[in-house]
């Protein structure tokens, strides 16, 4: 089983990256994904996450307007497109997989807080990060 996470690298502010996840070793379709990102002595925070029933997306309020999440089943990999990046993105980004239903609001602002859905402590997969750093 493995997540492996791209896309990161040093960008200036206002600037753009895209984040790649390939997962391999399980089955793509039966989970839904989300990406979280570890600033410098800070906590996780969970930043974006999409269902794997419907292709719903959920985001963490700091970065709405700005992040896209997307998934392309046909290549088992999960997006995470950034624009108008600030200093404050910086962080290193990780790629989560999770066997949890993500159906609604609830589910999706739950995942990203505690990293897991509601009731579900079952098959949970993290990949290891990839450093944004983003200049002033």
């Amino acid at each position: 089983v493995q997540l492996q996470a791209s896309g990161g690298g040093l960008v200036q502010a206002g600037g753009s990256l895209r984040l790649s996840c390939v997962a391999s070793g399980f089955t793509f379709d039966d989970y839904a994904f989300g990406w979280f990102r570890q600033a410098p002595g800070k906590e996780r925070e969970g930043v974006s996450c999409i269902s794997s029933t419907d292709g719903a997306t959920y985001y963490t309020d700091s970065i709405k307007g700005r992040f896209t999440i997307s998934s392309d089943n046909a290549k088992n990999t999960v997006y995470l497109e950034m624009h108008s990046l600030k200093p404050e993105d910086t962080a290193v980004y990780y790629c989560a997989a999770t066997g949890g239903r993500i159906s609604t609001d609830y589910h999706g602002s739950y995942y990203l807080k505690y990293g897991r859905p509601p009731h579900y402590y079952g098959t949970e997969y993290w990949g290891k990060g990839t450093l944004v750093t983003v200049s002033s």
